[in-house]
């Protein structure tokens, strides 16, 4: 299954939320939330500096992983972006697909 890492930061009303039910409460609704859109949760971790949280999850496709997007920044709680990682072996494949795409520089 694909996995993603997602780079969130709460809006004033979500860390106040946060502050309410707690981180624990909350890393089990994103779990459940993720579950929901047929993935799993792998980690989630929350930060200093210019995001407030890093998650971690599988999800089936891209589609199932924008529906997670869509969903949790049109809540109005949180603003994110999502980050489509690759394995070792995804990136060997890409780079030897890569020998086989034409590309012509811009004024070349």
């Amino acid at each position: 299954m694909p996995k993603y890492l997602v780079e969130g930061r709460y809006t004033s009303e979500g860390l106040k939320g946060l502050a309410r039910e707690g981180s624990s409460r909350r890393r089990a609704e994103i779990a459940k939330t993720i579950e929901s859109a047929g993935g799993k949760l792998e980690a989630i971790y929350f930060a200093l500096g210019d995001a407030d949280f890093y998650i971690i999850y599988d999800a089936p496709d891209n589609v199932s992983a924008a529906a997670l997007s869509v969903v949790a920044n049109q809540s109005g709680f949180v603003t994110s972006k999502i980050i489509a990682l690759l394995t070792a072996d995804e990136m060997d494949q890409a780079i030897r697909k890569s020998t086989t795409i034409e590309f012509r520089p811009p004024g070349q």
